[in-house]
């Protein structure tokens, strides 16, 4: 039986997991239907663009969660070697220690990037200049803050992929140590 749901935000994060797990491509109506309890009709009702407009209000909802946890306190922080640790610990958590795919990058690898790519582009730079910014705020020329944080985003991204590919957490946690030392190392 079909459960009701009042709002859809409420369905976002099962839509979140069906396209971590299967891709958007992958994301089959029966694995949405499953996953959110919901039938078609409901779907569609909070969805009448389908499946292009749940995985952009998936993306939108992750932008969001990024921007108030990750992103604006990077930018407004006073102490800004405060928030590059804050950044990795709500990093950490989102990600479940690397147990959880990044769905900007399962998105940016596949064959919807370019219908997507403003969300996809947005998240990556977003959180390169923030960060860049933290680092600037630190005492790091621009240049040095900038490569940082972008190295940064690398190690993050790679140490996800590393960490599912080895089923171990611990690669994302002890790379998430490693990162830190290295963002906040004199310049």
């Amino acid at each position: 039986m079909a459960k009701t749901v009042a709002e859809r935000s409420d369905i976002l994060p099962a839509l979140g997991e069906v396209f971590r797990e299967h891709g958007f491509e992958g994301a089959s109506l029966a694995h949405i239907t499953a996953r959110t309890g919901l039938g078609k009709g409901s779907l569609y009702h909070f969805f009448p663009g389908g499946k292009e407009e749940m995985a952009a209000a998936v993306l939108a909802e992750i932008d969001g969660w990024f921007e108030t946890h990750v992103y604006a306190p990077l930018r407004t922080g006073a102490d800004a070697a405060a928030g590059v640790r804050d950044m990795l610990a709500q990093v950490d958590a989102y990600f479940r220690s690397g147990r959880r795919v990044c769905l900007v990058g399962v998105f940016a690898l596949g064959e919807v990037r370019d219908r997507f790519s403003d969300a996809v582009l947005g998240y990556f730079a977003r959180w390169r200049d923030a960060l860049a910014q933290a680092l600037g705020r630190a005492g790091l020329d621009p240049d040095t803050a900038r490569g940082r944080a972008e190295d940064a985003v690398l190690a993050i991204q790679g140490a996800l992929v590393l960490a599912r590919a080895l089923d171990d957490t611990g690669v994302f946690t002890r790379a998430l140590a490693r990162l830190e030392h290295r963002l906040l190392a004199p310049g």
